[in-house]
């Protein structure tokens, strides 16, 4: 217990001093985000807190965790994403080779024998993956990571969120996986937690930091590493209930707006402004509230996944598809799932635009 909490405190003073530093390198070498369309802030704000967040969670991880392949294999795919995003946040590459990037740093993973073994039946025992001589666990791996890292990045939307909802995401694994013994998780999960709280000293609202993609996708790789590593490893209904409900936020924010750009005819990887925190702003909360509001529904998702693991797996299957129909409602009624809202915000548009002409 000693070690957790020394594990905690090293990462997040590491954050906490290294992320300022960080800040002026930001400007020094042009890192910085210029408000646009889609953003909601106004004015220029540095963003490698990616780097500082990475520094943070593998300097402890090199002093205090023991190296196995597994760990090994988590910071290299690790180093890789994060050089990623810090190449994007920099030079601002194309999507696709972020995209390759991100494909090659799942492959790292499984390469280091980090992939998910069995999905979960919920009428009947575990489905193995590897069938007639062929490991279909390897590209669901692949698929699993990808869409996490991508996941989180598209929620990092507001001063805050990103690392706030990394950091209870990480937090669940972490009691999750010393609940049923996969001690070689926990200390990992408490410092990528550490870590985010750290950098939210300079990074909740009003942010003087972003993490950019540097930081976005570095924190949903290794969720959704760690997620991989111990959770896929225990009881079935590890395999998909769990892990979905802790990067609940992010995951299901994602797959609402791929269903509504495709109802809307939209190409599904066009950004808008329409996710979550977006709509929550529309309707006339705060800042902050609509951070502290998600935050809220993230905790609510982790006590949730930790309630699962005491059930049976059609017990836990129930009550996932539960929580995921409430969840569906309530994005339809605050307009993320909608088209009703987007063309309501469309025709505000322009009558805001005739009657300025008028």
């Amino acid at each position: 217990m000693a070690g957790l909490f020394t594990g905690f405190l090293t990462a997040f003073l590491i954050a906490l001093a290294v992320t300022p530093v960080i800040r002026k390198a930001a400007f020094r070498f042009g890192a910085v985000d210029r408000p646009d369309a889609r953003k909601v802030h106004s004015r220029v704000m540095p963003r490698l807190g990616g780097l500082a967040l990475y520094l943070a969670f593998t300097v402890t991880v090199l002093i205090m965790v023991p190296m196995s392949k597994d760990i090994i294999g988590l910071l290299t795919g690790g180093t890789l994403i994060m050089l990623l995003g810090l190449l994007d946040d920099i030079k601002d590459i194309t999507p696709r080779v972020k995209l390759l990037g991100q494909v090659v740093a799942a492959g790292v993973l499984v390469a280091f024998g980090v992939k998910i073994a069995f999905i979960t039946n919920p009428f009947g025992s575990m489905i193995y993956l590897n069938k007639f001589g062929i490991d279909f666990g390897i590209p669901l791996t692949i698929l699993w990571i990808v869409g996490v890292t991508n996941a989180v990045n598209l929620v990092d939307g507001l001063d805050g969120l990103a690392a706030g909802l990394a950091s209870i995401a990480a937090m669940t694994i972490a009691v999750i996986a010393w609940q049923e013994g996969e001690m070689l998780i926990v200390l990992p999960a408490i410092v990528l937690s550490a870590s985010a709280i750290g950098f939210l000293r300079y990074n909740f609202h009003p942010a003087k930091i972003f993490m950019g993609d540097s930081g976005s996708l570095f924190l949903g790789y290794m969720l959704a590493g760690l997620s991989v590593m111990g959770l896929t490893k225990g009881a079935a209904v590890f395999s998909v209930f769990v892990p979905v409900l802790i990067l609940g936020i992010p995951i299901f924010d994602m797959i609402f707006a791929i269903i509504r750009r495709y109802v809307n005819n939209q190409p599904i990887f066009e950004a808008d402004k329409q996710h979550l925190h977006h709509r929550l702003l529309a309707i006339g909360l705060s800042h902050r509230q609509t951070v502290m509001i998600i935050y809220a529904v993230s905790c609510f998702l982790g006590a949730s996944a930790v309630f699962l693991t005491f059930l049976t797996t059609a017990q836990a299957f129930a009550v996932f598809l539960g929580i995921t129909l409430v969840v569906f409602v309530a994005a339809n009624k605050v307009g993320v799932l909608s088209t009703k809202a987007i063309q309501k915000m469309q025709h505000a548009e322009i009558q805001k635009r005739l009657n300025s002409g008028a």
